[in-house]
């Protein structure tokens, strides 16, 4: 009786629903943008995400019937994407930000930020600087970034505090500089940032050297020597003017990226294992520069603002994409060689500058912009792994952007929406490992008012440090 109960009952209700995997957030409803290998778009699409993973991706209707999501966010109207990565940054300068303008490089730096940074870079000045950043990042959707400055364990603490994932380089530089004075001292201070930092889920520690002109042949090889028995990353500004071009040719007879090939600066370690290199600026390369850079592997990353107000020059993007280089985004520091860390104009910018610069419309499609600033940056980064994608086994950094508005609507083409119509402040939500830290556009991490206050204070303390004498 009670087995005929039991097949009457699945007669009239058919079987039981099949029970749904557990998720800690599903984001559903909105255009979800992977930028995977195949560029896969679902619309409407949903990302399912637990402890702080990307579990799955995929049509709206499929992932909500597979899913029972411990929370939901409804993306209707926007377009989800990875978080963008920016490739170079110089965070801790957004406190210098505006110092000074319409400069060439070698006058903005000599004349107006080392003086600056001489004077007023500490610890506190780079955390709070940092956190400035951070505030600016979060809200613009950049998730990712890698950055050269000074007290980088600083830096690290603002990065962490944020929630932002980030790969952070000690600079090396042939002069004194605030945390230290020459190249014994700088390699104690790498190494005591890379002990407390190497190993962190969201930070990476990496020697910098500046570039070769302000670095010489044993700092950089001292660089790089530590990141192989480390195993970290290394930066390097790379061919970012005519000026460097041409003193290179006259000091060693070659161009700035032969010369770093020449002394084994882009040698793998002895396992043969290589290590990330990232080149920033890289404008001033040549077809056998741009083989070099491919043969050994050395990312580079894209400056279009910075190279532009600082009239270095116009990199050849549209012949990196050709040869099939690794390259991403960047913004370049905001204390004037751009004065902003917008990844949406920095899209904006290098597809146009292509455009015009090479006379062809069609160079520089805007779906290889966007995949230069998310999984094409994450990769120059060695974050390729972990980010850059919306894929199943990468970690949840996500960001929500609204295109119900005047300047994005009617809304089609999702990459050329992103690129040439979206703008920072049509960021509305970012999530960093799954951990929301924007949501409907406030800071959800960070004190945004007391950092905004503390910057005002840094910036009468920078003034009043340039109008006293150096002390003797």
């Amino acid at each position: 009786m009670k087995l005929a109960s039991i097949l009457l009952a699945v007669i009239l209700l058919g079987p039981a629903p099949a029970r749904r995997e557990p998720a800690d957030l599903v984001i559903t409803g909105g255009t979800v943008a992977t930028v995977d290998a195949a560029f896969s778009v679902y619309s409407p699409g949903a990302v399912a995400i637990r402890a702080g993973e990307i579990v799955a991706v995929g049509p709206a209707a499929e992932i909500g019937a597979r899913y029972a999501a411990r929370e939901k966010y409804d993306a209707t109207g926007k377009i989800v994407l990875p978080g963008l990565v920016n490739t170079h940054t110089h965070a801790a300068m957004t406190l210098l930000r505006g110092l000074a303008d319409d400069l060439p490089l070698d006058r903005w730096l000599n004349e107006n930020i080392f003086p600056a940074e001489g004077k007023n870079v500490s610890p506190g000045f780079v955390y709070d600087g940092t956190l400035l950043a951070a505030v600016e990042m979060v809200e613009g959707g950049t998730t990712t970034f890698a950055d050269m400055y000074y007290f980088m364990s600083d830096a690290a603490r603002a990065v962490d505090k944020a929630g932002l994932r980030a790969l952070l380089g000690e600079t090396f530089i042939d002069f004194p500089v605030p945390d230290h004075k020459n190249l014994q001292e700088t390699l104690a201070f790498m190494d005591s940032f890379a002990k407390r930092w190497k190993g962190h889920p969201r930070i990476v520690p990496a020697p910098a050297p500046h570039a070769i002109y302000t670095t010489g042949k044993e700092t950089l090889l001292a660089a790089r020597d530590f990141a192989q028995r480390e195993r970290l990353p290394l930066l390097i500004h790379v061919a970012e003017s005519a000026k460097e071009l041409s003193e290179a040719r006259e000091k060693w007879g070659k161009t700035p990226v032969a010369y770093l090939a020449s002394i084994g600066f882009f040698d793998p370690p002895p396992d043969g294992k290589r290590l990330p290199i990232v080149g920033a600026h890289a404008i001033y390369m040549d077809a056998a520069d741009r083989e070099l850079v491919k043969q050994y592997g050395v990312g580079v990353s894209h400056n279009p603002e910075s190279n532009m107000k600082l009239a270095s020059g116009i990199a050849d993007v549209a012949a990196w994409e050709k040869d099939g280089l690794l390259w991403g985004l960047g913004t370049d520091g905001p204390a004037g060689s751009n004065n902003d860390l917008s990844m949406f104009e920095a899209m904006d910018f290098a597809g146009k500058l292509a455009k015009v610069s090479t006379g062809n419309p069609t160079a520089l499609p805007a779906r290889e912009i966007v995949a230069a600033a998310t999984r094409e940056g994450a990769r120059v980064l060695g974050l390729g792994d972990r980010t850059g994608s919306l894929e199943p086994g990468k970690r949840a950094d996500v960001i929500a952007v609204e295109v119900r508005t005047a300047h994005a609507q009617p809304f089609d083409d999702v990459y050329s929406t992103l690129v040439y119509s979206a703008k920072t402040s049509d960021v509305t939500d970012v999530w960093v490992d799954g951990k929301r830290l924007l949501a409907n556009r406030a800071c959800r991490t960070l004190d945004r008012r007391a950092i905004l206050d503390a910057a005002v204070k840094w910036r009468k303390k920078v003034r009043e440090s340039l109008s006293t004498p150096a002390k003797e």
